[in-house]
């Protein structure tokens, strides 16, 4: 089958072809058809060998926002790359080139309404930062209020739609003609990624979110979370609250040792936990460009763009899932998670429960405090689909959260065991989760419920004594595999009538053998002798018969 594409992607998909075919992919792209369409100098330049992981963050910085965005996800998924590839790919996460400031005055002048010198007291035309999808700035608001201003990168809501619709259609081929497309679900995986960053481009929903989770890590004195200014802030440009502080990375060995790094990474892996499995909506980015250590010693938490939602059904599985894999229960967290999968007719989850057991034994004998609960994550999710289970979005996004937030807490305190922390906090995460719930909705729904089963039960008792005193009570029992279980009833009663026949006919020749008639078989009464044959093949039919069975079935439970 040949891919095809349209004229107006064709330059944009033969750059993303090249780089399939430069990282080792050449037969893929063969058999996608394009190659075909290469030029020979491009592929020459192109040729696989040169495929050091330095050189691949540089293809995908050169290829534009959408794959520097694309490779930051890649940064935080080892189930997916090699390590030399995973940290090659953290430097997208913060050194992006920034775009002209002619182009932010024009962008803030459309979307506030008034050009920047009327906004703003001042505005450093040098960026702070700069992202994949955007860059900030500090300025200084006109009642003297220090704050910085994320402005969207110029056209880039058009180009990474342009580019998705190829890398749809890439997906999309992959996973219908390829084995690793249809266990990893290629396509599946960009939707969410672009759902993702359709998100993190409006910057009116990251203001939400900066207000929302403020708002729930309120009880948490030292995790900081900047603040919004709404009358300055649009779609297209946010304003927010000046941090004064570092990037958690750039702390000096004299820095960290004035902080309290342990009480701090306590802290901060203890409020994404209550993120995560009380409140349903988390900072899904925590990497190290996106968290700061102020000035007074605190924490400060960047960029809520990217944020994940869990269900109060999925916080409860996610909660014992943890757990299980903290404490090394195998088949617990084997169960959990077949149980929250979506499962094919390739599932395996015998293999899947093997293999995870597997997993953690291993990590159990290089010590439950060496074990990663991120990185573990994210291998029984690719554990998962190399066996044929998808598991949901919400338990790749947690593994890939927590593997970040590891790093974290190992920069702050080199001591820091996340295991260790979840068993801790295991407690008091179900008591917030039982306080949660017991609003007063949902204790007033209780009270209705059980109303009714009170009120209902008297008049259901009644019918069912009236039921049994009049012999009128019915129990209906499904038997699970029915139409197994008959048939191997009906091949006993077979063979249980087969041999009442047999010894029938045994019976009725030895009673015609007193008989005398003028036909005879080897000098005794023929029809006796027939008896006796016709009883002797049944009788080598029916063990031939049970002797097959038998081996069929050994054969089948030693597979």
């Amino acid at each position: 089958m040949k891919f095809s594409i349209s004229a107006n992607h064709l330059k944009r998909y033969k750059e993303l072809c090249l780089l399939l075919w430069k990282y080792g992919n050449s037969d893929l792209v063969q058999q996608m058809g394009i190659d075909d369409s290469l030029d020979a100098e491009d592929v020459k330049a192109a040729a696989p060998g040169d495929m050091a992981p330095a050189h691949l963050a540089d293809d995908l910085e050169a290829m534009g926002p959408t794959y520097v965005k694309v490779g930051q996800v890649l940064a935080g998924r080892p189930d997916l790359l090699p390590e030399p590839y995973l940290q090659a790919l953290a430097r997208l996460q913060d050194k992006v080139k920034p775009f002209p400031f002619a182009e932010v005055e024009q962008i803030v002048k459309s979307e506030l309404g008034v050009r920047i010198s009327k906004a703003f007291l001042s505005f450093n035309a040098k960026p702070i930062a700069a992202g994949s999808l955007g860059q900030v700035h500090s300025a200084v608001l006109r009642d003297g209020r220090r704050v910085v201003v994320k402005v969207q990168r110029p056209g880039i809501v058009q180009l990474i739609a342009e580019d998705f619709e190829i890398l749809a259609q890439v997906a999309e081929f992959l996973d219908q003609h390829t084995d690793i497309g249809r266990r990893h679900r290629f396509l599946s995986m960009l939707e969410e990624i672009r759902i993702t960053i359709q998100q993190e481009l409006n910057y009116e929903r990251e203001a939400e979110n900066l207000v929302t989770v403020a708002h729930n890590l309120a009880q948490f004195e030292r995790i900081l979370v900047p603040q919004p200014v709404p009358d300055y802030s649009t779609r297209r440009v946010l304003t927010m609250d000046y941090i004064r502080g570092n990037k958690i990375t750039s702390l000096g060995p004299l820095a960290a040792l004035e902080l309290e790094g342990e009480a701090l990474a306590e802290e901060l892996f203890r409020a994404y936990l209550k993120q995560v499995l009380v409140d349903g909506i988390f900072h899904a980015d925590p990497h190290p460009g996106n968290v700061f250590v102020t000035s007074d010693g605190c924490i400060a938490l960047l960029d809520l763009g990217m944020v994940g939602h869990a269900t109060p059904a999925m916080q409860e599985h996610l909660v014992k899932l943890l757990l299980a894999i903290s404490e090394g229960k195998s088949d617990e967290a084997a169960g959990i998670a077949i149980r929250i999968s979506r499962t094919t007719e390739d599932s395996d989850s015998e293999k899947f429960s093997h293999r995870l057991g597997q997993l953690l034994v291993q990590r159990q004998e290089d010590g439950l405090q060496q074990m990663n609960a991120g990185r573990t994550l994210l291998l029984v999710s690719r554990m998962a689909a190399d066996c044929g289970l998808f598991v949901p979005s919400e338990l790749t996004l947690l593994g890939k959260t927590l593997l970040q937030l590891d790093e974290l807490g190992r920069i702050l305190d080199p001591e820091f065991n996340a295991s260790a922390s979840i068993r801790r906090n295991a407690a008091q995460i179900m008591s917030q989760r039982m306080r949660k719930s017991a609003t007063q909705g949902n204790i007033l729904s209780s009270l209705l419920e059980l109303k009714d089963f009170v009120t209902g039960l008297p008049s259901r008792l009644t019918r069912i004594l009236d039921a049994v005193s009049n012999a009128e009570l019915e129990v209906n029992v499904r038997v699970l595999d029915a139409p197994l279980v008959m048939e191997g009833l009906q091949k006993i009663a077979n063979r249980i009538t087969m041999g009442i026949i047999l010894a029938s006919l045994i019976i009725g020749a030895s009673l015609l053998m007193r008989v005398n008639t003028t036909f005879t078989l080897f000098g005794y009464p023929g029809l006796a002798m027939l008896f006796f044959l016709a009883a002797a093949t049944g009788a080598l039919f029916l063990l031939i018969s049970i002797y097959a069975q038998d081996r069929k079935i050994q054969r089948d439970s030693s597979r």
